[in-house]
């Protein structure tokens, strides 16, 4: 009875306030989401923006997480303690799948970021051919900073967490490792190393490493290349298979009642 109060109540008076709009996702995120704020994941902010673009509402979406967690809970609280069967193993189970539900749209986040890690493996020698360009002109801080406008969307918060830290005073390879890091794409991590041994060298070794940057960037580019026309030719040989099977068994069911209708005669 005691565990019926303690828990089964509360999930009964959030049930109530849901289905009577006083709990909303509004109000979660004005008053409760900021109590739970440490539940964010920490690239959940970063991958919502990959899929949905920079004016997302990112809280918002946080507190629709948290009312499915907190509805879920309460559900199922609710039910075992109209059934009779509320207890604290049953109580922690229904939290469990209230974190699960919670869970869910940041793994499904996790799963699309993964699929397009082969268009943003494309779009890294483009942007790099671009900041080549740049380099040519200013030094790379200056190049980096200068390029993130029209650097491709996905690039856009990794470059701006990187200039950050520079003029925070970072003169070390670990800004450029961190991007390399949230992006591992194919050779990020040696081509962020190159950038990074650029902006080091001197005015006369510039053009030397810049010259070494710029052959690795065309390599990439033509990687690049490779892969769209192989992922193209994987898809129609894809279709291809796909059509010649249901010809052929189209062809083999036209046979068999071709048959089997004969023998009836």
């Amino acid at each position: 009875m005691d565990l019926l109060v303690i828990i089964g109540i509360p999930a009964i008076l959030v049930v109530i306030l849901i289905a009577n709009g006083v709990l909303t996702s509004k109000g979660m995120e004005e008053n409760i989401a900021p109590i739970f704020k440490f539940m964010m994941e920490k690239d959940y902010e970063f991958l919502l923006k990959i899929k949905y673009g920079a004016g997302i509402d990112v809280n918002a979406l946080f507190s629709k997480r948290l009312m499915i967690f907190g509805l879920t809970t309460a559900i199922m609280v609710l039910v075992l303690a109209l059934a009779g069967q509320l207890s604290l193993i049953y109580s922690l189970a229904a939290v469990a799948v209230g974190y699960l539900m919670f869970k869910d749209p940041y793994n499904k986040l996790k799963k699309y970021y993964k699929r397009n890690l082969n268009n943003i493996n494309q779009m890294l020698p483009y942007y790099l051919k671009s900041l080549e360009i740049l380099v040519q002109h200013y030094t790379v801080p200056v190049a980096i900073a200068k390029s993130i406008n029209t650097a491709p969307f996905v690039f856009q918060e990794g470059l701006k967490r990187l200039i950050a830290r520079i003029d925070a005073g970072d003169s070390s390879v670990d800004p450029y490792m961190e991007f390399a890091k949230t992006y591992p794409v194919r050779d990020s991590m040696r081509m962020m190393r190159l950038l990074y041994r650029l902006g080091l060298g001197s005015q006369d070794s510039k053009q030397e490493q810049l010259a070494l940057f710029a052959r690795n960037v065309s390599v990439l580019q033509n990687k690049a290349r490779e892969q769209k026309y192989q992922a193209r030719l994987d898809t129609m040989e894809s279709k291809t298979m796909i059509m010649l099977t249901c010809t052929g068994g189209g062809v083999l069911a036209l046979l068999m009642f071709a048959m089997l209708s004969m023998m009836n005669i």
